[in-house]
């Protein structure tokens, strides 16, 4: 008989054992990543981000698990469900706190359960599903929400009760271009040519962009990739400091293998940089700041060269993140995203089922046009 578990956090596993599940998935679930939030108190129960993964063990082998989070909020989740909070408190329903499964602060679609290899994957998936359902029974919990699942896991857990919610993003891929100019040449002229401007511009204040990879990155870059993240947080209103110094200090000792760093520079002096993290034939656009500002600099270092970078690599895919329309006139096509949903109160379930019907039909309608208005003048590629 499988044996269910919660745990304090992924950090008190062996990292060989978790990563054993993760595999060539998603570089946001791997141990580094979410250990190294849990060490630099990232996330926690006084930030309202408990780390309570669920594992699954059979004959003692960690056979599944789930990242998994009580929430006593909804910040960091970029699924958004504060209306549904909100009817839920005047309706008299208490709202908080809520599991989450997912990966805290990053909007990237991924495994959300996590089987062993030669495992039957629906069974576990089932089995992982009922399991969090019953953590909310008894336990005050108000439901379980699986954010930037995969669309093979909706099925199993859609039977087990859970709701279906679609969202977009804007990806990137890549047509077997044999330089950025090649990629240019899909553009219609008065859109090639503005990102040739917009390229050019860079050169006219004197910028230069390098790529740093793996062993090029050191300890003394922790606090360039802290001072990276805080220039956009600082400067925007609904900007949240969920990350500190010793996270950064932490990838660059246990993730540098997986970090991909963009710095724009004039002379010695830094003015902008992204952060990207890259796994097999992808490259994740995670964080972006600027310290000096510079006409068309997001565009170039976020977008272009980043870009110019995957075709160099011969990576297939870039994920920039979550949000920005103006992505799409930029040559990065419209992909549908996925979340599930277990509410506990039936009155509650069945509001929201209502309104995620409606979100669902306006979802698709919002893609299938994107991507009939591709930026590129023979439309969007096959699957995209």
């Amino acid at each position: 008989m499988p044996q269910f578990e919660l745990l304090e956090g992924v950090a008190s596993l062996p990292p060989h054992e978790w990563n054993a599940l993760v595999g060539g998935d998603s570089p946001f679930l791997e141990w580094e990543w979410l250990a190294s939030l849990e060490e630099a108190d990232a996330v926690g129960e006084a930030c309202g981000w408990a780390p309570r993964p669920l594992v699954a063990r059979e004959g003692g082998r960690l056979v599944a698990a789930c990242p998994l989070y009580v929430k006593g909020h909804s910040e960091g989740e970029f699924v958004f469900d504060w209306g549904w909070a909100d009817a839920a408190e005047r309706a008299g329903i208490a709202y908080y706190p809520k599991l989450l499964v997912g990966v805290p602060f990053t909007p990237v679609t991924g495994n959300r359960f996590l089987v062993a290899a030669g495992e039957d994957r629906d069974r576990w998936i089932a089995g992982l599903a009922g399991a969090l359902r019953e953590l909310c029974g008894g336990n005050g919990l108000s439901g379980v929400h699986v954010n930037f699942c995969r669309e093979a896991e909706l099925e199993p857990v859609r039977d087990a009760g859970y709701l279906l919610r679609v969202g977009l993003q804007y990806h990137w891929h890549n047509a077997g271009y044999a330089g950025f100019e090649d990629w240019l040449a899909r553009f219609r002229s008065k859109r090639r040519n503005q990102i040739r401007r917009e390229r050019r511009s860079l050169a006219d204040h004197d910028v230069c962009i390098r790529v740093l990879e793996g062993d090029d990155l050191g300890a003394d870059h922790a606090e360039a990739l802290h001072r990276i993240y805080r220039a956009t947080i600082d400067k925007n209103p609904w900007g949240r400091r969920y990350l500190n110094r010793r996270f950064f200090e932490l990838l660059v000792e246990r993730f540098r293998h997986r970090l991909c760093v963009l710095l724009a520079t004039r002379g010695d002096e830094l003015v902008a940089g992204t952060i990207n993290v890259r796994k097999g034939e992808a490259l994740y656009g995670r964080y972006w700041g600027c310290l000096r500002e510079i006409p068309h600099l997001h565009f170039n270092l976020c977008y272009y060269a980043a870009i110019e970078h995957c075709i160099g690599q011969g990576l297939q895919r870039f994920e920039p993140g979550a949000g920005g329309d103006y992505k799409q006139v930029r040559g990065f096509d419209a992909q549908p995203t996925y979340s599930l949903h277990y509410l506990a109160d039936s009155r509650l379930a069945q509001a929201v089922e209502r309104f995620l019907e409606a979100e669902r039909a306006e979802a698709h309608d919002a893609i299938d046009w994107l991507r009939d208005r591709s930026a590129y003048k023979d439309g969007a590629l096959p699957g995209s």
